[in-house]
């Protein structure tokens, strides 16, 4: 597997790119927005770890334009502590965030979460594909949704999140439960998580997200999928 990893403090690229290396993974690296996004597109890349702060390109815009060409995974680092940041870097199409200084232990385990769910869909023997109801598939090679005729990519997270959902058609679950299954039970992050990815998951897949037909709010309870 190989990773990216995009900071402008080069001691601290150097110190996740060694730790990674010593696990096996193949590093490429990065110091500034532009180069990021020139080896993002270059170069076949499993996971992005994503400074906010960079400079030439700052790692919203970043993370926003890679999403324009891939759904490759992104962990955005941030030295600020504010929820607004985490929420950005989330509502932009990060799959995760920590924030600085973080324990490199901790930074692993989430990369390795993150590919293993990546992986944990793909098959050597053919396409596996769910189909729910008539309008509705989801290719586990691929890791897309069809929404009738139309396949629309999906960040790793929004994935896992889309599958929850439809192999438990009509169940509630609320945000904790989606948080606690979908991010891990050591996630540090909050619920206001879910919320966005939900919120970016009926962008993509509802005709009209201000009146979903698919996930469905149950207020005071939870998000569920309902079938077509």
């Amino acid at each position: 597997m190989k990773i990216l990893i995009v900071d402008d403090e080069k001691l601290l690229v150097k110190g996740i790119k060694f730790n990674f290396e010593q696990e096996g993974f193949q590093v490429e690296t990065a110091y500034d927005g532009e180069e990021a996004l020139k080896l993002a597109r270059d170069k076949s890349i499993d996971l992005i770890i994503l400074d906010l702060m960079l400079p030439k390109i700052d790692g919203l815009s970043v993370c926003q334009k890679v999403r324009d060409f891939s759904r490759v995974p992104i962990i955005m680092l941030t030295a600020k502590s504010e929820d607004m940041d985490k929420i950005m870097g989330l509502e932009y199409g990060a799959d995760d965030y920590l924030t600085k200084p973080f324990n490199i232990l901790e930074l692993k385990a989430r990369v390795k979460a993150i590919l293993r769910r990546a992986q944990s869909g793909n098959t050597t023997e053919g396409s596996k594909t769910k189909t729910i109801g008539s309008t509705v598939a989801l290719d586990y090679n691929l890791r897309k949704v069809r929404i009738g005729d139309n396949w629309i990519e999906l960040t790793a997270k929004e994935f896992d999140l889309m599958d929850l959902l439809v192999t438990n058609i009509g169940k509630v679950y609320s945000r904790e439960n989606l948080l606690n299954i979908v991010w891990g039970y050591d996630y540090p992050g909050d619920i206001r998580t879910v919320d966005v990815h939900i919120r970016r998951l009926r962008e993509k897949i509802e005709p009209n997200p201000a009146q979903p037909k698919y996930i469905i709010t149950k207020w005071g309870v939870g998000y569920y999928f309902k079938e077509d």
